[in-house]
């Protein structure tokens, strides 16, 4: 037992970046289990509990807000990362992580962190679909991603806050951008569901960032890269566990319902054809 408290205390003070150890909710995986716990706990239990007898909350106007903020996240994170590495610095085949004081990976650093606490108050997208009783909305899809991404966030800026692994970071933003646009519009009426007809290509966009990810990171097995296999081996893992949770989803809500209404629609001009 003594050895793997003494191994556990020496991954969270010495393999730690020396830069990032004290930022806020870094120091030790503590808070944010608490905080995930609490999640999991009211998104599955409490919430809908206190909720059973109770009418939906509209929350309209804070949907509203909250989707628009959460887009001016994502628009700074997605700036910030290309400005820090992505468009000029890093390499896309191997960008090990620096250790170093060098201004632009203490300016990377900030940006995972921030994009740490952004995961954070992401969780408030199920918090809202329990207060809203849109209970079809918290899939275990949704529950395992939103309790997953804090969790690799952490990781990263606590042992990784810079170099090849941010990639993630940098092409998540981008989709966020996109996908709390879409229900940022979603939230002021139904008025607006006739522009909103590209809602699955955010699932497909989605695939995509996992793709990119899958193969971003794969190459890192194959070109000598010195970053840590361990943290490249999880990358992979998590992909590809999205990339299957994600293309059950599509094919489920998408494509079977598309193969059920050309059968439909089938049935019906064979209908007419009898009348």
């Amino acid at each position: 037992m003594s050895t793997i408290v003494d191994w556990y205390k020496d991954v969270i003070n010495n393999k730690c970046h020396p830069y990032t150890q004290d930022w806020f909710l870094v120091s030790g995986p503590g808070p944010l289990a608490v905080i995930l716990v609490t999640y999991v706990y009211f998104c599955l239990s409490a919430g809908p509990r206190y909720m059973k007898d109770k009418k939906p909350y509209e929350l309209r106007k804070t949907m509203i807000v909250y989707n628009f903020v959460q887009v001016l996240f994502s628009i700074y994170l997605f700036y910030e990362g290309l400005m820090a590495g992505w468009l000029h610095d890093y390499n896309y085949s191997c960008q090990p992580v620096d250790y170093s004081d060098n201004p632009k990976s203490i300016r990377m650093a900030k940006i995972v962190h921030f994009y740490f606490m952004c995961k954070l108050t992401e969780l408030l997208d199920t918090v809202f679909f329990v207060l809203r009783k849109k209970s079809r909305q918290i899939s275990t899809l949704h529950v395992y991603h939103h309790t997953l991404m804090p969790v690799c966030a952490w990781i990263g800026v606590k042992f990784l806050p810079n170099g090849h692994g941010t990639f993630l970071g940098l092409v998540n933003a981008f989709i966020h951008i996109i996908m709390y646009m879409y229900y940022m519009l979603s939230s002021i009426g139904s008025h607006m569901n006739k522009y909103l007809w590209w809602k699955k290509y955010i699932t497909m966009l989605q695939l995509i960032q996992f793709g990119m990810i899958f193969i971003h990171t794969i190459q890192l097995f194959f070109n000598g890269c010195n970053y840590p296999r361990p943290i490249a081996f999880l990358l992979l893992l998590n992909a590809t566990i999205f990339i299957y949770m994600f293309g059950s989803f599509y094919v489920k809500n998408y494509r079977k319902r598309q193969r059920t209404q050309i059968k439909d629609e089938q049935i019906n001009m064979a209908a007419k054809k009898v009348e």
